[in-house]
C-alpha cells in the first residue's frame, strides 16, 4: 500500500485481499475477546470538518483497541482553518503531533491536498461527494462474511445499488472496489438526477462487469444477493435542487414489503448509515429491524476490524498482532443488540 489511504484507486486486488485477511485476524480484538497493545504510545489525529458519528467513533475505537490514543477535532469553528490556515500548514503541524491522521472534509480533493504535505499516514474519512475508501473496504468485508455464511460466491453475484448514487461517496468507492473482482451483475436504481456518474459505470463495464440502470424498484429482484441503499445527500444540494427533490416517490424506499414481494430469503440488505428513520423518509425502512437479512449493524461492527487492519498495515504492525494478545478482563455481553440475529 501507499503511505496513505485516499482512494480505492490506490489499491490492487492483492492489497484488498490482504486487508480482508488482516481484518479477519482482528476479529477477536474487535469482538472484545482479546486485547492487544501493539500501538501503545501511538497517537491518532482525527480531523473531522464535516459531521460524523459512526466513522469518527469507529476510527477512534479501532485505534484504541490497538493500544493507541486519539486526539479529536470536529468542525471548522474550533479549528485554526477558521482563521485562514492552509491545508498545507495544518497538515505539517498535525503531523508533528500524530502518528496517523484520519481526515473528513466537505470538499472533494481536500484530503489528498492535505496528505501531499506529509509522510505521516493519512486516511480519507470522506471528502465531499468524492470517496470513502475505508467504508468501501468494510462493506466488501461485510459482503465477504455474509457470502461465506450463506455459501455464496462474489463471482457472478447480483448486487443492487440504490438511492443517491450521484453524491453518495460510499457507493463511488464500493463500485470501484467491486470492479477489481470477477465479473458480477450490478443494477443501479436512483431518482432522476441522482444517477451514478458515467465515468464510474464506464470503468466497471470496462472490467467485464454487467451494469444495468433501472428507473425504479418496481422490478423482479428474486435473484438478488445484496441490496446496498443510500440516503439522499440533501446537504450537497443547491437550493434549486432541494426544491426539485422534495417530493421523491416512495418507490425508492426499501422496506419489508419490497423485500418480501421482490427479493428472496437470502438477500442481504446493507446501508452505510445514517438512515433517515423519520416517517415518510425515502430511505431504508425501520420495519426491517429484527429481520436477519438486515446486515446494517453487522456492517457497522465490521468497521472496527477493518479499520484496525488499515491502521496495522499502514503502521506496519500487522505481523505483531498474535504475539501481543491477552484475555479481556471486563464484562462483555454475549449479544450486543436486542434484535441481533444468531447464526
Amino acid at each position: 500500500m501507499t503511505p496513505h489511504l485516499l482512494s480505492v484507486d490506490s489499491l490492487s486486488r492483492d492489497q484488498v485481499d490482504h486487508l480482508l485477511r488482516v481484518a479477519s485476524r482482528m476479529e477477536p480484538i474487535a469482538q472484545r475477546r482479546k486485547v492487544t497493545r501493539v500501538l501503545e504510545g501511538a497517537v491518532l489525529g482525527n480531523l473531522f470538518f464535516e459531521a460524523s458519528t459512526r466513522t469518527r467513533v469507529s476510527f477512534n475505537a479501532a485505534f484504541c483497541r490497538l493500544g493507541g490514543s486519539v486526539c479529536d477535532t470536529t468542525g471548522f469553528t474550533f479549528s485554526s482553518m477558521a482563521k485562514g490556515e492552509s491545508l498545507y500548514d495544518t497538515s505539517r503541524v498535525m503531523s508533528g503531533y500524530c502518528d496517523a491522521i484520519v481526515m473528513r472534509h466537505p470538499e472533494q480533493g481536500s484530503v489528498a491536498e492535505f496528505a501531499a504535505a506529509t509522510h505521516v499516514p493519512v486516511i480519507n474519512g470522506g471528502d465531499g461527494p468524492g470517496e470513502h475508501p475505508s467504508q468501501a473496504l468494510l462493506d466488501l468485508y461485510t459482503i465477504d462474511k455474509e457470502f461465506t455464511r450463506l455459501g455464496k460466491s462474489l463471482a457472478g453475484a447480483h448486487l443492487l445499488l440504490t438511492g443517491d448514487l450521484k453524491y453518495g461517496r460510499t457507493v463511488h468507492s464500493l463500485i470501484k472496489l467491486l470492479s477489481l473482482y470477477d465479473p458480477m451483475r450490478i443494477t443501479l436504481v436512483s431518482p432522476p438526477g441522482l444517477e451514478m456518474p458515467s465515468h464510474l459505470i464506464d470503468l466497471v463495464t470496462s472490467r467485464g462487469h454487467r451494469v444495468e440502470q433501472r428507473e425504479s424498484l418496481a422490478s423482479d429482484f428474486s435473484d438478488l444477493d445484496v441490496i446496498y441503499t443510500t440516503r439522499i445527500q440533501k446537504e450537497r444540494f443547491t437550493d434549486e435542487m432541494s426544491e426539485s427533490f422534495n417530493g421523491i416517490s416512495q418507490d425508492f424506499s426499501v422496506d419489508r414489503a419490497f423485500l418480501e414481494a421482490r427479493c428472496n430469503a437470502t438477500t442481504i440488505v446493507m446501508h452505510p448509515l445514517p438512515r433517515d428513520s423519520r416517517p415518510g423518509a425515502n430511505d431504508l425502512n425501520v420495519d426491517l429491524n429484527g429481520d436477519p437479512r438486515l446486515a446494517i449493524f453487522r456492517q457497522t461492527d465490521n468497521g472496527i476490524p477493518m479499520r484496525m487492519a488499515i491502521f496495522a498495515t499502514l503502521l506496519k504492525v500487522e505481523e505483531l498482532i498474535e504475539k501481543d494478545l491477552r484475555e479481556v478482563r471486563w464484562f462483555v455481553p454475549k449479544q450486543i443488540g436486542v434484535d441481533d440475529s444468531r447464526f
